[in-house]
């Protein structure tokens, strides 16, 4: 079954299924919607949680092992795996068809993972989870969705958005949902419940986070090591959320990583950038971060926005903006953050 983000609620209410899988490029619905199966989950009683999270690839025997064994404190379990490349390769696609086919007793699996795209999308392991379970793919908001969206999120603050507010609102995030999410708080605490006109935006709606994040991902992708943490510290101290930045950073090397992928594997340039959306003005900055990098070291990039991500959540300990600069260090001077870090 195939869900559209909007009509996960209801369908939870409903009952949950044995198996969820989440993807998309969009951090805040991503979350969101995993939050949401997590809590119709405990409401169930699946009081056990395991995460996994598929870093490195060696990880996936914990999912037989997670799927074959009960807690002695409870009966139900929720497994929650991180796939945040969302290419599971040979051994997790073998392994995402077995648990499908013997899916376990009173355990639910939540798979959360980047956009896939369409070849993802006809391997047998998506195929597979589709038919046993629930599919939430996300996708970027625009024009009349995000409008919706952003006046839906106002209301569940108590605020009424006016339709030219929205548009404003809308224009100043360029999509950013993080963004969006964060200057509604900030108008919710400015002017508590009620009506929020157009003028009321504008006077209350910063764009620094929609250039500065992107100036800190083409400084980032053009190796200016110096630009890239004066951007960093400076969004620090304005207030900017690390989700924010993280979001922009992970993104931008998420693209490299599969851009690298596809040239590796002998596609022609031109048609690489095509595919993944990597437009004229944008091209050089690619190339030169696809230069300084290689494939393993823009996987250990990954693996340390997953580690930030960790933090900013709580699920283990450490500075997100430490991570963060660890982030731009290794992309900027991937040699000396090798010996520094052991990226």
């Amino acid at each position: 079954m195939r869900l559209k983000t909007e009509q996960l609620d209801a369908a939870l209410k409903q009952g949950l299924q044995p198996l969820y899988l989440i993807s998309g490029d969009e951090p805040l619905q991503v979350g969101e919607a995993a939050d949401a199966i997590r809590a119709a989950a405990r409401m169930a009683d699946y009081t056990v949680r395991e995460v996994i999270s598929i870093d490195h690839g060696n990880e996936w025997p914990q999912l037989a092992m997670e799927a074959d064994s009960l807690s002695i404190f409870a009966e139900k379990k929720l497994i929650d795996l991180r796939l945040p490349s969302g290419k599971p390769g040979a051994e997790g696609s073998k392994a995402l068809i077995r648990y499908c086919q013997h899916l376990p007793a009173d355990t639910i699996l939540l798979i959360t993972c980047a956009k896939l795209d369409s070849a993802s999308q006809k391997a047998q392991w998506f195929q597979a989870i589709d038919n046993v379970g629930t599919v939430v793919q996300v996708w970027p908001l625009q024009g009349q969705e995000l409008l919706n969206w952003l006046q839906r999120r106002a209301e569940r603050k108590g605020m009424r958005i006016d339709h030219d507010a929205a548009k404003i609102l809308a224009s100043r995030i360029e999509g950013n949902l993080l963004a969006a999410a964060q200057e509604i708080e900030k108008l919710y605490i400015l002017h508590g419940t009620g009506s929020i006109s157009k003028t009321t935006v504008e006077d209350a709606v910063a764009d620094s986070a929609r250039f500065d994040v992107f100036k800190l991902t083409d400084a980032l992708l053009a190796g200016k090591f110096n630009r890239t943490v004066k951007i960093l510290n400076g969004l620090s101290a304005e207030g900017i959320a690390a989700p924010v930045v993280l979001w922009a950073l992970s993104r931008e090397i998420r693209s490299l990583f599969n851009v690298k992928t596809d040239l590796k594997q002998g596609a022609n340039t031109e048609s690489v950038f095509k595919k993944h959306q990597i437009w004229d003005k944008r091209k050089q900055l690619m190339q030169d971060a696809l230069r300084r990098l290689n494939l393993t070291q823009i996987h250990a990039l990954l693996v340390l926005c997953a580690k930030a991500d960790r933090e900013i959540k709580g699920q283990s300990q450490g500075d997100a903006w430490e991570t963060l600069f660890e982030i731009c260090l290794a992309s900027c001077r991937p040699d000396f953050a090798k010996q520094r870090f052991r990226v």
